[in-house]
This record gives C-alpha cells, structure tokens and sequence, in this order.
C-alpha cells in the first residue's frame, strides 16, 4: 500500500474514532453510534490520479472544493473549483453545508490537507468523495489547467 493510500487511511480511521469518541457510552445512544457507523461504511472515497480526477470534473454533475488558502488560490485553481480555506475555524461546520450526496473532487497543494477534509467529510455521511492524488502540484505536473 503506498504512503500516500496509507496517510488516507490513517486520517479516514482518525476522524471516524473521533466521531464514535463524541458519541457517548451510554445505551441512549447507541442508536446514533450505529447510525454514525453506518453512514461511514456507506461512504466512499477514492484516491484519484489528476488526469482521472480531470475526466471525472469533465463528466459533469461533480462539485469541486479547493481547501488551500485564499492565496493559495489566487496562484491558480482547477477551474470551477469553490474555496474552503482548511485553516479557517469554521471549515467543519462549511463543509457540513454541502449536500452529502452529491459527488465531489477535493484538493489541496500536495495531498495532506485534502486528505483530512475527505476523512471528515466520510465521517460526516457524504457518499462520493475523491481525493486528487498530489493536490494541484501532481495536477500541474501533469500539465493539466489551472485558471489564475
């Protein structure tokens, strides 16, 4: 398993035991601790390569969340991209906004801070979240657009 696979994993399982962790113990609520568990096993999130990641945004119908800085952003982004600034205070509760069914490519500069916005929104219940494998450095890389 790469590094990289391992790091999602690693961030996925993390968020997930956090959630239970918030649950409480108790037999009053054991209903919402099965309910949290279940929607994260029904979530999925794949790791895609750029150019994979660049035909999934061509299809259509795929949200993308850009979760580097403002400044960051400004040096260029994918096109279409919406910007949830990762380090801001309220990034959990921006994320909790979007609709959890529908599908989303995230990405950051290198794959770190993408990588734990995916582990949190699975925990949260989204159903299709993809990871660009490298954030926008791979996604430059391999020569793909970026809008300045």
């Amino acid at each position: 398993m790469s590094h990289r696979r391992v790091h999602l994993l690693a961030a996925l399982l993390t968020a997930l035991a956090l959630v239970g962790a918030g649950c409480g113990g108790d037999s009053t609520t054991a209903p919402a601790d099965t309910a949290t568990q279940t929607e994260a096993a029904t979530s999925q999130v794949t790791l895609l390569e750029p150019a994979a990641a660049q035909a999934l945004i061509a299809g259509g119908d795929v949200e993308v969340l850009d979760v580097r800085t403002p400044a960051e952003y400004d040096e260029g982004h994918i096109e279409g991209a919406t910007l949830i600034d990762f380090y801001e205070p309220d990034f959990a509760t921006r994320i909790g906004e979007l609709d959890p069914d529908k599908e989303y490519v995230v990405y950051c500069r290198s794959g770190s801070r993408s990588s734990q916005a995916v582990a949190l929104m699975a925990a949260q219940g989204f159903t299709a979240v993809n990871d660009v494998d490298g954030g926008i450095v791979a996604w430059q890389g391999a020569g793909l657009p970026v809008m300045p």
